[in-house]
């Protein structure tokens, strides 16, 4: 089959890389604004164009037999029009829709039975004023749309904080919500075919840095009844929104040991990173199985990892990855991105069979060297 993927990010890239050393006998074509993206030596044809244009879009669907995205930010309404002419898109529009703006996306959840944070809508000043008297100081501030990796989170700390939230969101729709002093953050790759079957993948923990996700670890340091509320949250979540492919979803473990859902995305995720190296099936095959009919694969780790992201540091510019002297268990995936800007996701390294403290160890030695 042909398959279209909006983004030629990374994800794209995984995806490619899945497909080639798989031998799936499928080919890709992605639409993504950038020249030579990190996907193209994996995929047949790249169009050049933004991840909302109507027109790249509709040119994208004439070629292809079932399209997708690595990216939230494909145009969800091009994407209706265009499952109405009969494409196969997968995940869903209408999922990809609601899932697009955070607001919505929570009422969904909260409709369907599914647990998150208390939250209010944001309209005005005033609206936050009486958001803050109900939940109390410290509460968290979203910009609802267009907002990834923690850049559209203020957390509101004091009175003298509102204003400048306010200031920081100008012009964009706003939620708030109440401020959880969770345990662990984990997330679940899960996986819904064509059929509607679904399969999780066991819970990762993930400690973040500056709201970019640092390091995961799989499988989570949970108790067993918790592991299956998470699952069980998860298998719901696959079971409410419509359409094939994989979804991150990401979880607060709460003080006394329930599962509140933070946010969703309808894409593979950058937490399940690790299941190239830990799992017979990775994320990314998974992903490709289920929007191509095929049946899905198996989702037990095979090891236990942790995965660490290779971040930009505090230079932009071209660079050379030092990593001399890893040892045997330890795989550096880079993106073939050519320019490192500071928290630009550059690659990842995944450690089998380690803890953590000895995956810090190990991270701690590759270092990005500015080219001069």
């Amino acid at each position: 089959m042909i398959i279209g993927i909006i983004g030629g990010g990374q994800l794209c890239r995984m995806m490619g890389q899945e497909i080639e050393r798989k031998n799936l006998n499928h080919e890709i074509i992605a639409l993504d604004p950038t020249p030579n993206c990190p996907a193209t030596p994996f995929i047949k044809e790249q169009i050049i164009g933004d991840y909302k244009d109507e027109n790249k879009i509709r040119e994208l669907a004439k070629k292809v037999d079932v399209l997708t995205f690595e990216i939230e930010l494909a145009n969800a309404e091009v994407l209706k029009e265009i499952e109405n002419y009969g494409v196969v898109v997968c995940p869903s529009p209408e999922s990809l829709y609601t899932i697009q703006d955070k607001f919505r996306q929570k009422i969904f959840l909260k409709k369907n039975g599914l647990p998150v944070p208390d939250f209010v809508q944001i309209k005005s000043r005033e609206d936050l004023v009486n958001g803050l008297n109900q939940f109390g100081y410290p509460a968290l501030l979203k910009a609802t749309q267009d907002s990834y990796d923690g850049r559209g989170n203020y957390v509101i700390k004091s009175e003298e904080d509102i204003d400048i939230g306010l200031k920081l969101f100008e012009n964009r729709p706003l939620m708030l919500d109440r401020f959880i002093n969770f345990k662990k953050e984990i997330s679940i790759i899960a996986a819904r075919d064509l059929n509607g079957n679904i399969k999780t993948y066991d819970a990762c923990e993930n400690i973040h840095k500056d709201n970019i996700l640092d390091i995961t670890i799989a499988p989570a340091k949970i108790s067993d009844e918790i592991s299956k509320k998470a699952d069980d949250v998860a298998t719901k979540v696959m079971s409410v929104f419509n359409g094939a492919g994989v979804f991150g979803i990401e979880l607060f473990v709460t003080e006394d040991d329930n599962i509140l859902i933070n946010e969703i995305a309808p894409r593979v995720h950058n937490s399940g990173h690790h299941t190239i190296d830990a799992c017979n099936t990775s994320q990314f095959e998974q992903h490709i199985r289920a929007i191509t009919g095929m049946e899905l694969g198996d989702t037990d780790l095979i090891s236990n990892a942790v995965m660490c992201n290779i971040l930009g540091t505090d230079f932009e510019g071209e660079f050379d990855l030092v990593c001399d002297n890893l040892p045997s268990n330890v795989t550096v995936h880079m993106y073939d991105k050519k320019i490192a800007k500071p928290k630009r996701k550059l690659g990842h390294v995944t450690i089998l069979a380690v803890n953590e403290i000895d995956a810090n160890i190990i991270k701690s030695k590759i270092e990005l060297r500015k080219r001069e």
